[in-house]
């Protein structure tokens, strides 16, 4: 009897908890990535446009997506953006690099056009490319990367379309997430691996004036990167970037900017362990949040 009462009582928030969400037509910004690093981008979006209301979706539970193959991380990957978009969401940033490099392409071309023209994927890389023409003086610029935003060629793809001058070059950092992802990216031991991929980076161009950190895991190296980087490079982190780049597309985009609600509410999800995500969501937000765990 009281497992039924329980049941009912669910049912009934999770029935009230749509309609104060998802009104018809509108709803929250939805900010995808498979693990931790996409709370980067959403704190920078955010301090920018606090109006809005959004929803943060993790699949930690699947993560990470930076080794597996382009077939596996489009299929999570659409799995995380379909549900973003049944729960309301008019449109949904990946903030991700390695879903933007291995997804997002076919989520545009395939998946919106069945699912519904009217709503929006965009990614993370194009944002960073339309801003790294007018930073690189030397016209050589390096990516740090997942090993997948690396073998993608995502980046020299890009760059080469604005800025067929700029030569790239790609490193990729196996080792840089689970530091993060296991609150070492402060010790001795960061500091070797943050030096040991630097250095590998400027022996394959040392005209690299400018390097990319293409993982939202990155910025909680930055202080270690600045430190070892030589003076002269400067280091290009997403979030300010992609949150202008987001900013701008609701101006040119006046009908889609209507439908997104604005009460300055966030909500967060996961596909892995509440208590988990909380302590790890805290490293990266610098403050405590109320997360619901969510099956795809």
């Amino acid at each position: 009897m009281l497992s039924c009462l329980r049941a009912i009582q669910i049912q009934h928030c999770l029935k009230h908890t749509e309609n104060i969400l998802f009104p018809t037509g509108s709803g929250p910004i939805g900010v995808f990535d498979s693990g931790y690093g996409g709370l980067t981008i959403l704190e920078k979006i955010r301090n920018l446009m606090p109006q809005y209301d959004y929803i943060y979706l993790g699949d930690n539970a699947r993560t990470p997506y930076g080794t597996r193959s382009f077939d596996v991380v489009y299929e999570f990957t659409k799995q995380s953006v379909k549900k973003l978009f049944e729960m309301g969401c008019p449109m949904v940033i990946l903030a991700c690099n390695t879903a933007s490099a291995k997804a997002l392409k076919n989520i545009q071309l395939k998946d919106l056009p069945v699912w519904n023209p009217e709503k929006r994927v965009l990614g993370v890389i194009r944002p960073t490319v339309e801003a790294i023409g007018s930073i690189t003086k030397t016209r050589h610029i390096g990516i740090f990367g997942t090993i997948g935003t690396i073998q993608s060629k995502s980046y020299p793809i890009e760059i080469k379309k604005t800025n067929p001058d700029i030569v790239v070059s790609g490193e990729a950092c196996p080792l840089w997430v689970p530091l993060v992802e296991n609150s070492e990216h402060e010790s001795e031991g960061a500091d070797y691996f943050v030096k040991k991929y630097l250095f590998e980076l400027l022996k394959k161009d040392k005209e690299i004036d400018t390097i990319v950190l293409g993982c939202t895991h990155y910025p909680l190296l930055l202080p270690k990167i600045k430190q070892y980087a030589p003076d002269k490079i400067h280091i290009i982190s997403q979030g300010e970037i992609v949150a202008e780049s987001l900013q701008g597309y609701l101006h040119r985009h006046p009908k889609m900017e209507e439908r997104i609600t604005k009460t300055g509410h966030c909500k967060f999800f996961t596909t892995e362990s509440v208590a988990k995500f909380k302590k790890s969501a805290t490293l990266f937000l610098h403050t405590e949040v109320e997360v619901e765990r969510i099956l795809l």
